[in-house]
């Protein structure tokens, strides 16, 4: 490693975050004490908000454009609502800054591919934020699939369950829970195993609570025939009464691992570690070290999966 790239890695990488909402606000939360990584601007069209954030010492703007223009960031932090997410990625691309964009990257596999081609036109760098990638334990697990050690995979499942469903106004912009919700899981499940999703299985849950927003169902669990001859199995709700919850289970040939990686009363700070390592790894990739964080060819496989499983539905 030369005495430049050295000193690159070691000085703060300064992102500019694009949506002060609930998703930038945890990533705030994520980021304090990071000695690589710092949020120094925020984009957020509130002027209460932006008043809130200038006096906690951040730049503030009310566009992107503003941001852009003030300079002074490394890398630009998108964590705006998913329907707006590609002409952001557009607008970013322009100023030629690297980009750290909330998944899913868009609301369709085509948004997400033509963000693939905007960015790499451009010659700049688009990291998916997909975090289960970033989970300890997540990552011992895949490590443990890769060494052979549950022999052939019969079954690896990949669920999420949420404490409270978001309020409609979220789920108006979020694309349906295969989209909003899903796509962590169909990452996560290809990343997991190394194999594509070739088929999916989709059924919705109808009971007494569980009527659907807008056509975007409470509960739903998809079966997915995968390219290595293995079986997946996501599952996905919105009101989980213990909390956040988010787990995986592994049945192979030789044995089989339950991995709760995110659980109360631990969720939360298990949550923020993965997204802090989720950001520094993005900056060390801008410098030009290799890393596995999802591309935007990876939002285009989830995305297609969420899609097909929609489509199952209607």
């Amino acid at each position: 490693m030369g005495a430049a790239h050295a000193a690159s890695l070691m000085a703060v990488f300064k992102l500019g975050l694009v949506g002060a909402g609930r998703m930038g606000r945890t990533h705030l939360r994520a980021l304090v004490g990071s000695e690589t990584v710092a949020i120094t601007a925020v984009t957020e069209p509130a002027l209460l908000v932006r008043n809130e954030f200038a006096q906690a010492g951040l730049a503030v703007h009310a566009t992107l454009d503003a941001m852009l223009d003030a300079g002074g960031i490394d890398g630009v932090l998108i964590a705006a609502p998913s329907d707006t997410h590609l002409e952001l990625v557009r607008r970013v691309a322009a100023a030629g800054l690297a980009i750290l964009c909330e998944k899913p990257c868009g609301t369709t596999a085509a948004q997400a591919a033509d963000a693939a081609r905007i960015t790499h036109a451009a010659g700049i760098k688009l990291q998916i934020a997909y975090w289960r990638r970033f989970v300890p334990a997540l990552r011992r697990l895949r490590q443990r699939i890769a060494d052979g050690a549950f022999g052939g995979i019969y079954l690896a499942a990949c669920y999420q369950w949420d404490e409270r469903a978001p309020p409609a106004s979220f789920r108006a912009h979020s694309g349906g829970i295969f989209v909003d919700m899903g796509v962590h899981e169909f990452d996560q499940l290809r990343w997991l195993t190394g194999q594509d999703i070739t088929r999916v299985h989709a059924s919705a849950t109808t009971v007494a609570h569980d009527e659907p927003v807008g056509g975007d169902a409470e509960s739903a669990q998809v079966l997915c025939e995968l390219s290595g001859g293995s079986t997946g199995l996501v599952s996905l709700g919105r009101r989980f009464p213990h909390g956040d919850v988010c787990w995986a289970h592994i049945f192979g040939t030789r044995d089989a691992e339950e991995c709760r990686f995110l659980w109360p009363p631990d969720a939360e700070a298990a949550f923020l570690q993965a997204l802090r390592l989720q950001a520094e790894n993005f900056a060390r990739g801008v410098v030009g070290t290799e890393t596995d964080a999802a591309r935007a060819e990876d939002a285009v496989a989830a995305l297609t999966a969420a899609e097909a499983a929609s489509c199952v539905l209607r």
